[in-house]
């Protein structure tokens, strides 16, 4: 197994990994929808409302997936955490200007409520 990290994605806050290549593919850990940080150690903010969360998140999941030298293009499988099925359409919209045309495999999970009270957070599966 390789542990994957970039500096370009929001950095873990806990005992995990941005992601793990393992058997020829990338495990992305769940990202949630952080802004970069504007000055190094700076705690990072999450973006405003659920679909800024949601193209924040699958930036940082880009990031890590192009770290491992892997893209969104090869993504296979796709988890989707949100707290309330009332955002699905919004995050949906931005989940589908990100893939395209690619339609990866995918579950939406409603929640109670996710860490630092995120709208969303996403977690991958690619080839790699």
């Amino acid at each position: 197994m390789e542990m994957i990290h970039t500096h370009k994605a929001t950095p873990p806050a806990g005992h995990y990994s941005q992601a793990v290549r393992a058997n020829g593919f990338v495990f992305v850990s769940g990202q949630l929808g952080f802004l970069p940080p504007a000055a190094p150690g700076e705690r990072p903010a999450l973006a405003s409302g659920a679909a800024g969360q949601a193209r924040e998140a699958l930036r940082n999941l880009r990031e890590i997936l192009e770290a491992a030298g892997s893209s969104l293009a090869a993504v296979a499988s796709v988890t989707v955490y949100i707290p309330d099925v009332g955002l699905w359409d919004e995050v949906n919209r931005v989940y589908e200007q990100c893939f395209g045309g690619h339609r990866p495999a995918r579950a939406i999970v409603p929640t109670r409520e996710l860490h630092h009270g995120a709208l969303v957070e996403i977690s991958a599966i690619a080839l790699g």
